[in-house]
């Protein structure tokens, strides 16, 4: 049987792989890809996706309580569990047939099956029908990453979440434990408090949200006990116990101090691992680092005309980082001139959360740390109109410069829409945008983005609505 010669596979068909695919097809390469399951992979099948239409339904839920406030009434309010959830999955469905659309209106090839290099430029493909080889010059590892599991918890207890069952739950449980503060970990309690659950939050560091700016971590975590949950920072679970259908999880505190927490359900949300078993990389020269795959700034690994991207090469494990570096990838396999390389220190963050979060650059702890002189500026949304008018006043946005060069090093947001506002922090640091372009830049009235305007402002002392 021949083998069927391509100049491009992709193993992995998620916002990193379906990308590179389409690019690489639009330079004119002759393109496959191999998705072992569904098209547009993790993120638009069961994470970013679909959790933002529950996160949706959440968010109208709270709304709901709050008619009062709108001059309206309702009686009977209520929600049903499998109708949200049924939601969500279309949405993913619909989207996932999306990207099937583009490879195909792109004339990309579509494996489904799992992937594994056989030799270098050899990829076998297994399904359930059949297995194959198919060749190309150049192979794009795409294979994202899963997740974590707690050592101390029971091994298939039902009661005990990942992301994927905690995406599809068959009823809102009464209480519930999230293991993890990172963003999958806040955005779950923040969903499952707003439909009614009684939530704890479990974090392993001295704040929630690590990765975020002090500052904001601090007014998230305010916010969330104010709304009824409770977190247990620098706490470890010791032990997770199961009894007639109870969770019994034990925590113990940095000073020693244990905690016994009953639930009905949990989530564990304590990271991510690389999709690399399976893969071949034995067959190939291709180095790993900490379980992920080693690539230098073009993405290549240690085995020529094999490249790596997304969540199997390592943090920031983001979608919209994946399907950058898919583009920088392709077009330096397609050996096109001038190609930038990915400024990781502008790829934004995040979370989805209420209130949600937003970020880019650096921290003020790690600005201090980089001996950097500051100047720092920070905006109330409860001084802005629009934010007043919509009855959604919480929140801040924190700007921090060079106090020497006027350079934007981060932005920091806190509040409504904020993972909608944050791309004009991104678009200034990508511009090399100084403190005085930005105040002079026009923000349209009323509108949430003028928050980031007078963030700027007071970082120098001009603020003019507080």
């Amino acid at each position: 049987m021949s083998i069927e010669k391509f100049d491009i596979v992709i193993i992995g068909g998620g916002p990193g792989g379906y990308v590179a695919a389409i690019r690489a097809a639009q330079l004119g390469l002759k393109t496959a890809v191999i998705e072992k399951e569904h098209l547009g992979g993790i993120c638009l099948n069961w994470g970013c996706i679909p959790s933002k239409a529950l996160l949706r339904s959440a968010e109208i839920n709270n709304l709901m309580s709050r008619l009062g406030e709108f001059g309206f009434s309702a009686d009977n309010v209520n929600f049903d569990a499998g109708s949200v959830v049924d939601r969500s999955r279309l949405v993913a469905n619909k989207l996932s047939k999306g990207v099937k659309y583009l490879l195909q209106k792109n004339k990309v090839t579509i494996f489904m099956g799992v992937g594994r290099i056989s030799a270098p430029g050899i990829v076998e493909v297994a399904n359930e029908k059949e297995n194959f080889s198919i060749s190309a010059k150049d192979i794009v590892i795409s294979t994202g990453a899963h997740p974590k599991l707690l050592s101390s918890a029971p091994e298939n207890d039902p009661n005990i979440w990942t992301y994927k069952k905690a995406m599809v739950p068959e009823a809102i449980p009464a209480s519930l434990v999230v293991i993890g503060s990172g963003a999958i970990g806040v955005e779950f309690a923040s969903f499952y408090r707003d439909m009614g659950s009684s939530v704890t939050l479990i974090e392993s560091l001295s704040s929630i949200l690590p990765a975020e700016d002090n500052e904001i971590s601090d007014f998230v975590a305010e916010k969330f006990a104010k709304g009824g949950i409770t977190i247990h920072t620098s706490s470890t679970v010791k032990s997770i116990g199961s009894t007639g259908g109870v969770l019994s999880i034990l925590i113990e505190k940095n000073d020693g101090t244990e905690i016994c927490i009953e639930a009905e359900k949990s989530i564990v949300a304590i990271g991510i691992a690389a999709n690399i078993d399976g893969l071949g990389l034995e067959n190939t020269k291709i180095q790993t680092i900490e379980g992920h795959i080693k690539v230098n700034h073009w993405m290549e690994t240690s085995e020529s005309h094999i490249y790596a991207i997304g969540d199997v090469v390592g943090p920031p494990w983001l979608a919209h980082k994946a399907s950058h570096e898919a583009v920088v990838c392709v077009e330096k396999i397609a050996g096109l001139p001038d190609i930038r390389q990915l400024d990781y220190n502008q790829i934004p963050g995040c979370t989805y959360s209420r209130p949600q979060v937003a970020s880019i650059g650096l921290t003020e702890q790690k600005a201090t740390e980089a001996n950097k002189e500051l100047k720092i500026g920070r905006f109330p949304f409860r001084g802005n109109g629009k934010a007043v008018a919509l009855g959604e006043p919480e929140g801040l946005i924190k700007t921090i410069f060079d106090a020497v060069t006027g350079e934007l090093l981060g932005a920091h947001m806190v509040g409504p829409e904020v993972t909608e506002l944050v791309h004009g922090f991104v678009i200034a640091m990508g511009l090399e945008c100084t403190e005085e372009d930005l105040m002079h830049t026009i923000f349209p009235h009323p509108t949430l983005s003028e928050i980031m305007h007078e963030s700027v402002l007071d970082a120098y002392d001009k603020a003019l609505h507080i």
